[in-house]
């Protein structure tokens, strides 16, 4: 599969609310949330004025033209918030592009771009059956807490 990883656009960011959706791990696809899930407060945290606070990092997968994949960080009090300083991710891959190492992709992209940027860490939250759990720690996260349903995992970026 032909992909092309590459900074989200700004009218582009729209599409976050989709992502958004599509990241919230459900593992009955007989019984899916509505889509209007994404308006609770402490989901709206991961999207709302995208691209408008310092911290805001958006990359896109596209395949023929279509993005099929994003991932974002931005500094916010959201399920994997670890302190004031760290970023969190957010990723999806939309369901037909999944297990075709997009999403590695996306991360490596984000973490290589936070290095850059000289950020020392970020973080996340997943729900502990998520299968992306193996890919996160592939890719160097690692567990610093947990509660009943997530893993809250960090990167350790900094030399």
């Amino acid at each position: 599969m032909d992909y092309t990883i590459r900074e989200m656009r700004t009218e582009e960011y729209p599409l976050l609310d989709d992502f958004l959706y599509q990241a919230i791990y459900q593992p009955d696809t007989t019984n899916l949330a509505p889509k209007s899930i994404i308006n609770k407060p402490e989901l709206q945290v991961y999207i709302k004025d995208f691209g408008k606070q310092k911290d805001d990092y958006c990359f896109c997968a596209e395949v023929d033209n279509r993005v099929v994949g994003a991932v974002w960080v931005r500094n916010i009090n959201g399920y994997g918030n670890v302190d004031n300083d760290t970023v969190e991710f957010a990723i999806s891959v939309f369901d037909e592009y999944q297990k075709m190492g997009i999403g590695t992709a996306l991360m490596n992209k984000m973490l290589e771009h936070l290095k850059e940027l000289n950020y020392q860490k970020a973080s996340l939250a997943v729900q502990k059956e998520n299968y992306a759990v193996r890919m996160y720690r592939k890719i160097g996260f690692e567990i610093i807490d947990e509660n009943e349903q997530e893993y809250i995992m960090i990167h350790r970026l900094g030399n």
